[in-house]
Formats: structure tokens, C-alpha cells, sequence
């Protein structure tokens, strides 16, 4: 599966932004949607992951209550509105996928646990 990320972009603290990322071919039942985000000098950190089956969410501390991640089964699409944005949400968000054989209800929030990787959108917060 190819992901195809967009919808960065330049706002000010406050703002919103809504990020889109698509696949190439169909998200099966089984598979495991997420967001991950790599600002300068730092290591790719997990913001948002959702089952595909049953949409089950999971968020970061730091983006609980300010990001929502959904989904468009129809369009093979995930999304993260991102609102209330601080400047230090600025990074290269990524979308990722993880391809399980058989469902799990077990949900994932680590680098390693994903198959497949976008090629990154940058949100920058200005202050």
C-alpha cells in the first residue's frame, strides 16, 4: 500500500489545518491507520492512530482534545483535523499503515508497529 499525505501547511497558534492521506489501493478491516510527527533535531513521535474495522481512536497526551483523527472507508482516506494548534505542533506529519493478516483489537502507537509510510506533509505554527 502506497500513502499519499497532504494538506500542511502555514498557520498561526490557534489555528486549524486538516490533513488528509490517502491509499493506493483498498484499507482492509484488518489494518491500523496512524499519524506520526518528526520536528527538527527529534525523533518520530505518535499522535493518532484508528482501527479500520471498528474505528477505535487513540491519541497522544500531547494532541488529546485539540486532534481528531477519522476516517473514509468509501475513499480509502484518514484524516487528523488538527485545531487549537501550538507552535510546537510544527513537524513532518506522516501517515502511516499497519497490515495485520487477521484483526486484533490490539491498537498501536510505535514506529516499528507500521508497514507502510507516507512521504510526510510539514505544518508549521507560527507564534
Amino acid at each position: 500500500v502506497q500513502l499519499q499525505a497532504s494538506g500542511g501547511g502555514l498557520v498561526q497558534a490557534g489555528g486549524s489545518l486538516r490533513l488528509s492521506c490517502v491509499a493506493s489501493e483498498q484499507i482492509l478491516s484488518n489494518y491500523v491507520m496512524g499519524w506520526f510527527r518528526q520536528a527538527p533535531g527529534n525523533e518520530r513521535e505518535f499522535v493518532a492512530a484508528i482501527s479500520w474495522r471498528n474505528a477505535k481512536r487513540i491519541y497522544a497526551d500531547s494532541v488529546k482534545g485539540r486532534f481528531t483523527i477519522s476516517r473514509d472507508n468509501a475513499k480509502n482516506t484518514v484524516f487528523l483535523q488538527m485545531n487549537s494548534l501550538k507552535p510546537e505542533d510544527t513537524a513532518v506529519y506522516y501517515c502511516a499503515v499497519r497490515m495485520d493478516t487477521y484483526y486484533s483489537s490490539s491498537m498501536y502507537k510505535y514506529a516499528s508497529d507500521f508497514d507502510s509510510w507516507g512521504q510526510g506533509t510539514l505544518v508549521t505554527v507560527s507564534s
